[in-house]
């Protein structure tokens, strides 16, 4: 084989180990898979797509996943979709809003989207006028215990519901149920955390439903969190600022 017929067959085979890569990435959303569920799905022997997926491990595009066996997006994948999604225009007009939200209620105020089945946090405003400043790292994927799911769920489709459901047993579904089923009725979440922390979000629109969720954080002994309170009307009024800016119509917005 010529030089350039050699350089031409590896350039091919590149190019196909790349699609290779984006179609098993493609596989993943909030959801864990085996090499043998990522063989099924890409029609690759169970050989193969193990040694593809450690190797997406070995780069950081994959990681580990919470069961012997499984692999879930890694951080690198976070990394590059937080730089995608910073580029939404929610992004860049929440920064002062967040900012106001965390000065009036003295607590950490947190931006998330979307992102491969799980709200991500994209922009965090750090509250540090407390002794103990309770915070959240931008980057960070949400699970299904935080209110911020709890909120997206409430307004998302049957099938984002259906794909956080999968891999929970009875106990941890039905709990998620009713709290995206209360967030619903409610129009803001609330959760409690490890440590006596907590986490309250609201919705925010743009003309095409839901499209970020603005949170606080902090120690539930020191807040208000009763529904009427100070802390929960400045966080519906942030969302409610927000979506009203991105063009959401009157009538889904969260007050």
């Amino acid at each position: 084989m010529a030089m350039s017929e050699r350089k031409e067959a590896s350039t091919t085979s590149d190019i196909q180990a790349v699609a290779r890569v984006a179609e098993i990435c493609g596989l993943f959303g909030s959801n864990e898979l085996t090499a043998a569920d990522v063989a099924e799905l890409t029609g690759l022997n169970r050989t193969t797509a193990y040694r593809y997926c450690s190797s997406m491990v070995a780069a950081g595009i994959l990681e580990r996943g919470s069961r012997r066996g499984t692999f879930a997006l890694g951080g690198l994948m976070l990394q590059v979709g937080i730089r995608a999604l910073n580029r939404r225009r929610v992004v860049d007009i929440a920064p002062a809003h967040l900012r106001r939200l965390r000065e009036n209620v003295r607590l950490t105020a947190v931006l998330s989207l979307w992102a491969a089945g799980r709200p991500v946090v994209a922009l965090v405003e750090e509250d540090a006028s407390r002794s103990i400043m309770i915070t959240v790292r931008a980057g960070t994927r949400l699970d299904e215990n935080a209110a911020q799911t709890h909120i997206y769920l409430a307004h998302a489709d049957g099938d984002a519901m259906a794909a956080a459901l999968q891999g929970l047993d009875a106990e941890a579904a039905a709990k998620l149920i009713a709290d995206v089923d209360l967030a619903r009725r409610q129009g803001y979440a609330l959760a409690s955390y490890d440590g006596g922390m907590f986490g309250a979000a609201a919705p925010i629109f743009d003309e095409n439903g839901i499209c970020a969720t603005v949170a606080i954080l902090g120690a539930q002994q020191l807040t208000d969190l009763s529904e009427s309170s100070a802390a929960l009307r400045a966080l519906r009024a942030t969302a409610d600022q927000l979506s009203e800016e991105l063009g959401a119509p009157v009538g889904v917005r969260s007050a």
